[in-house]
């Protein structure tokens, strides 16, 4: 799959991992909506969950690097198949653990995976030597997405591990 990036610059470019990605040539940056192509578009503010049913829609997938500080609708308004990624745990270093706060490098590695790009997930993994561990933490779930029929299915597999983090939650 093609990868593209709408790269807002508004976080530290030391450990921005869109920037990684563009250093090994793994994704292409835009830094201005202008040549950004359509194509399914991560966002975190998206009415269906993103599925295998979305691989036929496009070969391009695009992310928006910004700010979880600076994240809203308006960062989003782009044109294309808006969806958003079902629960998954964050392996970088400023978020580890924590449920959804994915860099831009876990969000294109799960979208991958997903859709059935698990090699390219893998090399898109490498180029942070973290990136093996996003893979590992999510092992069951994103095999569980990446095996469902459509958003539907995915939202339902996503309610599974939420009931799950309450119930854990809960027990503490």
């Amino acid at each position: 799959m093609e990868l593209h990036v709408r790269y807002v610059g508004d976080d530290d470019p030391a450990k921005c991992t869109a920037r990684r990605l563009a250093q090994f040539d793994l994704v292409t940056l835009h830094r201005r909506d202008r040549n950004l192509p359509h194509g399914i578009l991560l966002d975190p503010f998206a009415d269906r969950a993103l599925s295998p049913a979305d691989r036929d829609a496009s070969d391009l997938l695009v992310a928006v690097d910004c700010s979880w500080r600076h994240a809203d609708e308006a960062q989003f308004r782009r044109p294309g198949i808006h969806r958003a990624l079902p629960f998954l745990v964050a392996a970088n270093p400023v978020n580890y653990g924590r449920p959804f706060a994915l860099t831009t490098l876990e969000a294109l590695v799960a979208a991958l995976w997903i859709l059935g790009e698990p090699e390219q997930a893998r090399t898109v993994a490498a180029a942070e030597n973290w990136g093996e561990t996003f893979l590992t933490l999510n092992e069951e779930p994103l095999a569980r997405y990446a095996a469902a029929a459509d958003s539907t299915a995915v939202v339902a597999i996503q309610d599974d591990y939420l009931a799950d983090e309450e119930k854990s939650s809960s027990e503490l």
